[in-house]
């Protein structure tokens, strides 16, 4: 999805624009995580852009959208780019620091 999505829509009210908004980009990506994995792969995952414009946009974390959309609709913004692109996902193993730690206090208890 590559899109700018206007905030400020003649004879719409603003906060209906943004949910509706908002329920597309959502819509989009439940469609794309429905799509079957190829072989080997773990999950989909997205690269993200966002900002003002198409040429302004800079590379975000999927998990930071919302707050993006929802910091251009507080600051009076009239439209933004996102861009969403679906790309295949690789599980890693978290730090064995953090886990281990909480094992060791187990055991000494």
């Amino acid at each position: 999805m590559r899109k700018t999505f206007q905030l400020n829509i003649e004879g719409k009210n603003r906060d209906r624009v943004l949910d509706a908004t908002k329920h597309e980009i959502r819509k989009y990506v439940k469609r794309q995580r429905r799509v079957p994995l190829p072989e080997g792969v773990d999950f989909w995952d997205f690269d993200c852009r966002f900002g003002s414009s198409k040429d302004t946009a800079e590379v975000v974390h999927f998990a930071a959208i919302t707050g993006l959309v929802d910091g251009v609709a507080k600051a009076g913004g009239d439209a933004f780019y996102l861009e969403l692109l679906a790309k295949e996902g690789h599980r890693t193993a978290k730090p064995g620091g953090v886990a281990d730690v909480a094992e060791d206090d187990d055991l000494a208890s």
